[in-house]
């Protein structure tokens, strides 16, 4: 079993920067990467940053790409997600997932249907 926890959400004004992260214990060494969703209200879940555990290969959805950064820190077992010139669009709760499959990671990777280990989610909202 893999238990993730996000923090770092909040209150930002447009323009500004917030670092999520998401911290994972049991099971990591199973794990192929960690993915980030958020979700809107009355929107579904929708892929916005992936990190190989193993490599550095990352992957971004294009709404945030050059705006958001996903970065590992192996020692502490911790994925973070940099965001940078938010907009209100970003407004969503985010969640963290962990890819633990080979097909879901290599093949489904932005499917947010194929992830079974979620955390609890940390709110980012917008100020205009």
């Amino acid at each position: 079993q893999v238990q993730l926890v996000e923090s770092g959400g909040g209150l930002v004004q447009a323009g500004g920067s917030l670092r999520l992260s998401c911290a994972a214990s049991g099971g990591t060494s199973s794990m192929y990467g960690m993915v980030w969703f958020r979700q809107a209200p009355g929107q579904e879940r929708e892929f916005v940053a992936a990190m190989s555990w193993r490599y550095s290969t990352t992957n971004y959805a294009d709404s945030v790409k050059g705006r958001f950064t996903v970065s590992r820190d192996n020692a502490k077992n911790t994925v973070y997600l940099q965001m940078d010139s938010l907009n209100p669009d970003d407004t969503a709760v985010y969640y963290c997932a962990a890819a633990r499959s080979y097909r879901t990671w290599y093949w489904y990777r932005s499917s947010a249907n194929q992830y079974e280990y979620w955390g609890q989610g940390t709110q980012v909202t917008l100020s205009s």
